[in-house]
């Protein structure tokens, strides 16, 4: 028994020491990670960051490149800086500043590599680089850095940023690391998972002092980046930039689409910057100066700023009334004018002469048609029936939501919902003459510019819509993300559109929308204006053409500068005709819009 156990006990040790032999094979000669570890005095590890996707026009035509750039690292434990007056003249920094940029990489760590000058330009980098071998513990990683072909359309390109700590923590594919570059806003940020491509690793040698002596084991252990996929978007370069030329000096926001697809033609936010100003070593300085501009220009107001849609929100509500059945396409309503005050005359109006004069009293009538339909003896909850139908409508069309286009911080403007008038004024104790403001779009009501151009799209083709978006082909595929291919239908019989377009249709041909008329083109349009307590009110404009077969929708938005048939339809025309036809004949138009009187 006991010469058993002693045989047992040997063969426990032999297998005790194959396992670990082993295990000592797998290490030194199979896996090549301990032997780098050892080796990380002489081996450097390099990222090979990828060059970032391009971003094009719709025409192809280039928006958004990169060009090079150079974060000088260092490895603090490394550093032997003798001469450092010579080495703060050749970098253009103060003593001060190396001595507390050398203290925070320290504070990082000592032995890994940090930044220790960021985006280095090649010019200056070609001037220090001839003397980075006098000075070991520095080496330079290549990047890249954004550069725009054209200074326009800031807010929706965005920017990129070094990540945060924030972002990082929200990495769950431990993708990204301290010191790398991401997109922050716009589409860079959007399309950052398309646009960012694959790190790389390079593998170097380098001798005591830092010099590079070539690529470690022959380059077997490094991989190649992998660049980002272009972007090609919906955007017409020369329709963008002739948007912001309009709005040089103004306040507001113009949002153009192509009513078939849902792609936009052109998204103008003013005031706005060049997209130039967050991208190079002065970033940080330019972000401020942007932030503590008391004119937001980094604020996109196309998607969010939300204001009451005013007049222009006349059309939908007849479309609701005459889906209903309130209403027929024919029937008179006699208005005498008393309800609220108005732009039209006391009489007879129908569907279309109402939204043609813009006639309030007769909306205020429709609206409490709706919302009161008898469908209940209590007139409380009658009018809570009612507007439950009526924003389910709205919800149809766009509203009280993010629309969802590619662009983060959407915003999805205010419809009044039953729950929020209870809020207000307790559950059964509102009615229609309590909330008879939004009949006309004011009161409660709010829509972003994004969003009264979408029920333009939906208009001009009678019944339907593609969610808004800004990029129309992702890489080689010729096409947008799958959601923004998708039809959305409103609960809207195609049949009644019809008397709504032709009203419309009839606002530009001889009534407030005058200014947006076109010598060739049919327009459909409304004039609204959106009451401001702060000051002078909004203007706003909203047209498609032509009338048959749609090309463009438009919601022009402009601060503070009065009735839409000034500003906004004058605004909308000009896009309008520079988009259809290529050039602009209007020159007085151009003239009245840059002048700037429109309030008088």
């Amino acid at each position: 028994m006991e010469e058993a156990r002693k045989y047992i006990l040997q063969i426990v040790f032999v297998l005790v020491g194959l396992i670990y032999a082993i295990k000592l094979f797998q290490i030194q000669i199979l896996d090549s990670t301990y032997k780098l570890a050892a080796d990380n005095n002489v081996i450097r590890r390099v990222t090979r960051y990828p060059y970032r996707g391009l971003i094009y026009d719709r025409h192809n035509r280039l928006l958004v490149h990169n060009e090079p750039a150079f974060d000088l690292m260092v490895i603090p434990r490394e550093v032997k800086v003798i001469d450092t007056v010579r080495f703060c003249n050749l970098l253009g920094i103060t003593h001060e500043s190396f001595i507390a940029r050398l203290r925070d990489a320290r504070s990082f760590d000592t032995h890994q590599p940090s930044v220790f000058m960021k985006m280095i330009a090649p010019a200056d980098f070609a001037r220090f680089s001839d003397h980075l071998v006098d000075y070991p513990g520095f080496y330079i990683q290549a990047r890249s850095l954004r550069g725009y072909d054209h200074p326009i359309f800031a807010n929706g390109l965005g920017y990129i940023g070094e990540i945060n700590k924030q972002q990082l923590a929200r990495d769950t594919t431990r993708y990204y690391r301290q010191g790398d570059y991401i997109g922050v806003s716009g589409i860079e940020s959007f399309y950052e998972s398309e646009l960012c491509g694959q790190n790389g690793v390079q593998y170097n040698m380098a001798n005591v002092r830092g010099v590079v002596k070539g690529a470690f084991k022959e380059g077997r252990y490094d991989t190649l980046s992998v660049p980002g996929l272009n972007l090609v978007t919906t955007i017409d370069l020369d329709l963008q930039a002739y948007g912001e030329w309009l709005f040089e000096n103004l306040a507001g926001a113009v949002v153009a689409i192509e009513p078939s697809t849902g792609e936009i033609l052109a998204m103008v936010t003013a005031p706005s910057y060049d997209p130039a100003m967050l991208s190079g070593r002065k970033v940080g300085e330019n972000f401020v100066a942007l932030t503590q501009d008391s004119l937001t220009p980094l604020y996109n107001r196309t998607i969010m700023s939300f204001q009451p849609p005013g007049s222009t929100f006349k059309p939908l509500q007849a479309l609701i009334a005459l889906q209903e059945g309130v209403i027929k396409p024919g029937e008179r309503v006699f208005c005498s004018g008393g309800l609220v005050g108005d732009h039209a005359p006391p009489g007879f109006y129908d569907v279309g002469t109402a939204i043609q004069r813009s006639s309030n009293n007769f909306f205020y009538i429709l609206f409490r048609r709706i919302i009161n339909q008898n469908l209940s003896p209590n007139t409380f909850i009658d009018s809570r029936i009612g507007l439950e139908k009526w924003n389910q409508y709205l919800y149809e069309f766009g509203l009280g939501t993010a629309l969802g286009a590619d662009l983060p911080n959407e915003k999805g403007g205010i419809i009044p919902t039953p729950a929020y008038y209870d809020r207000i004024y307790g559950a059964n104790r509102w009615k229609w003459s309590t909330i008879n403001s939004i009949s006309i779009g004011q009161g409660e009501v709010l829509i972003t510019p994004l969003q009264l151009t979408n029920i333009m799209c939906i208009i001009a083709n009678r019944g339907y819509y593609y969610t808004p978006h800004l990029v129309k082909s992702i890489g080689d595929s010729g096409l947008p993300r799958s959601e923004y291919q998708e039809k959305h239908a409103v609960n809207i019989d195609s049949t009644h559109f019809g008397v709504v377009i032709d009203a419309m249709h009839s606002v530009v041909e001889g009534g407030t929308g005058f200014r947006a008329k076109i010598p060739g083109i049919d327009v459909c349009g409304k004039t609204g204006t959106s009451q401001n307590p702060h000051g002078e009110d909004h203007s706003v404009f909203v047209a498609f053409a032509p009338k048959e077969n749609p090309k463009i929708a438009v919601a022009v938005y402009v601060q503070n500068a009065g009735q839409g048939a000034r500003s906004a339809a004058s605004i909308a025309g000009l896009v309008i005709e520079k988009y259809l036809t290529g050039e602009v004949k209007r020159k007085h138009i151009e003239d009245f819009v840059k002048a700037g009187h429109f309030v008088y």
